[in-house]
């Protein structure tokens, strides 16, 4: 590991030390009921030393639900002891890369599982360059023109893979739009449009038994649904790819440390856990979260590749 890595570790360990912020344990499938495993903490670019943005949810023992699979993903999700057959549902916030690319990786790998029942995936509705979950599931899928048409089966069920069930969802929408075709008698999803620049993209809610898990997904904080959308949660994930100084294109597509503080103690969140870094904002992380935690004052974790987060 290159020194300046090493030398942000041990930064962050000392952060947690002097902060309070709260430290969490390795191992997911053994911390209880539900938790949160952070499989990549990391951006778009390869300077952090971290995976592109993952999590999965563990529920009873087993993981159950992806949400997005940033570049690196597909590692982790092996070194957490996942499986590929034990999923309910994948969640894609957006279509960058840092969220989505190890997608086609991770299907590629559910080829050699046993699965045959279909798995729900939701996404959001198209905008600009970027394609609905539909447009982008065929560019990889299609068994003509995808990139992975060999795979095409995810599309149909054919050739003894796994049917995928794409929910489109419609990134107009003003307010949370229950999943109902992802949802089950473990866990109900609801999604809701957060502004990300451009980019057409989603917050995810889960609620499992009296739980309730927010993941904000890339959002500049502008959109005041959110804090409903967020009350009370158990843990709060978001993300802080960004310092306070940023410029102005940078504080378009993402919210700074101080509007995260802000957004998290309005939505009375019980926990947040800081994940998506990339460099600039590791550079002056302790200052980072003393900016959260001026106006945050419930606990507050920073995330670490498959870092485990119990709740409640």
């Amino acid at each position: 590991m290159p020194a300046f890595f090493k030398s942000i570790r041990r930064a962050l360990l000392a952060l947690l030390l002097a902060t309070g912020a709260e430290a969490v344990p390795a191992s997911c499938p053994t911390a209880g009921p539900l938790a949160v495993q952070v499989l990549g903490s990391g951006g778009p670019i390869a300077d952090d030393g971290r995976s592109s943005t993952a999590y999965l949810v563990w529920i009873d023992g087993a993981a159950r639900i992806l949400v997005d699979a940033g570049g690196g993903a597909f590692l982790r999700f092996g070194e957490a002891g996942a499986r590929f057959d034990d999923l309910d549902f994948i969640g894609l916030s957006h279509f960058h890369t840092d969220h989505s690319a190890d997608l086609p990786a991770l299907l590629k790998s559910g080829f050699f599982s046993k699965r045959t029942r279909p798995l729900p995936i939701a996404g959001p509705g198209g905008g600009g360059p970027f394609p609905g979950l539909p447009g982008f599931l065929s560019a990889m899928l299609d068994p003509e023109r995808g990139a992975y048409g060999y795979l095409s089966g995810y599309l149909d069920g054919s050739g003894g893979l796994a049917r995928l069930e794409p929910i489109e969802v419609p990134v107009a929408a003003n307010g949370p739009i229950a999943l109902m075709a992802a949802s089950n008698e473990r866990f109900a999803v609801d999604a809701l449009p957060v502004p990300h620049g451009p980019v057409p993209a989603l917050a995810f809610r889960l609620r499992v038994g009296e739980a309730t898990l927010v993941f904000a997904s890339d959002q500049n904080g502008s959109n005041p649904a959110f804090v409903d959308f967020a009350r009370d949660a158990d843990l709060l994930v978001m993300h802080m790819p960004i310092p306070e100084g940023a410029d102005e294109v940078a504080r378009k597509l993402h919210a700074t440390p101080a509007t995260i503080g802000d957004i998290a103690q309005a939505a009375g969140a019980k926990r947040l856990l800081l994940s998506h870094f990339m460099a600039r904002s590791l550079a002056n992380l302790d200052e980072n979260v003393r900016l959260v935690q001026s106006s945050y004052g419930g606990r507050v974790i920073v995330a670490e590749d498959l870092a485990c987060v119990p709740v409640p």
